[in-house]
């Protein structure tokens, strides 16, 4: 008798359902060592072909400049701005994507860090010297990106071209009335909003303040962005605030009434000049 028709009385003693059961197993086996194997050469050939992703989960690595920044901020901002800029509910918003030019207009202005919440952020004395906000602002920056500022030298350039050119100087001035003065008043003095919040005076106001201004919108104001505003535009707005402000110094021709427009010179001529003609008028009747 040979090996294999030995085999079959053993194998017809085995039940059909227990080889039924085995054989099914078996095949579950197969399929899984196969499955493994597909997701194993699948994950290599991904890993081979696509290296960057893996490079851009991990932390980018900071410049010089916004390491500086990010311990400052992490002294300073993180309270009220959370650990990654995210913002912290009710007391204080998301800074990613506002860029550098929002951190370094409201640090620089003195506006932050904020004391204390009110209805709007006052200009007082700034807390960081103009390097160590550009140092937070460079940390904002390459955290989520958004508005940058012009260098201060070429700013300053484009200012001083404007403010030698009347045909530019009277371009900005148009375009402070029509988008500025309703707001900051036609002599820069500012005025009093809705709700406790108020448009500042420009008096004070560096080149860079007011571009960043206009860059990112403070408060209530709106944004106007390059596509807007042309950085010439912006510029021109400059040159003509601070032209109006250095003759403000001056005040040539004479009495400001506080530099609010015509409001303030008509409530004067109502009131002296109508009463002073009133009473020359009564006596010069008495004298007749």
């Amino acid at each position: 008798m040979t090996s294999e028709q030995s085999k079959r009385p053993l194998a017809r003693l085995v039940p059909p359902s227990r080889r039924a059961a085995r054989g099914k197993l078996r095949r579950r086996l197969e399929a899984a060592v196969r499955l493994i194997a597909a997701l194993t050469i699948v994950g290599g050939l991904y890993s081979a072909y696509a290296p960057g992703v893996g490079r851009a989960e991990e932390t980018p690595v900071l410049s010089e400049q916004a390491q500086r920044g990010k311990e400052l901020y992490q002294t300073s901002c993180i309270t009220c701005h959370g650990t990654n800029a995210q913002g912290v509910q009710d007391r204080g918003p998301s800074l990613i994507g506002v860029g550098s030019a929002a951190v370094e207009f409201q640090v620089n202005t003195g506006r932050m860090p904020l004391a204390r919440q009110e209805a709007q952020a006052e200009r007082k004395q700034p807390q960081f010297t103009p390097e160590q906000a550009a140092d937070i602002g460079a940390y904002i920056q390459e955290l989520g990106g958004g508005p940058q500022l012009p260098s201060a030298a070429s700013l300053n350039e484009d200012v001083k071209k404007a403010q030698s050119d009347p045909k530019t100087l009277a371009h900005g001035g148009e375009l402070y009335r029509v988008n500025c003065s309703s707001c900051h008043a036609f002599s820069t003095g500012g005025g009093a909003l809705s709700s406790g919040k108020f448009a500042p005076s420009l008096e004070h106001s560096t080149n860079r303040d007011i571009y960043g201004a206009m860059l990112t919108g403070p408060q209530n104001m709106p944004v106007f962005g390059n596509n807007q505003l042309s950085p010439d535009d912006k510029a021109a707005i400059i040159a003509y605030i601070q032209n109006l402000n250095k003759n403000n110094q001056t005040d040539p021709g004479g009495w400001n009434i506080g530099r609010y427009g015509p409001v303030p010179e008509g409530i004067v001529i109502f009131l002296i000049g109508i009463a002073a003609l009133v009473f020359a008028t009564l006596w010069i009747a008495g004298k007749s």
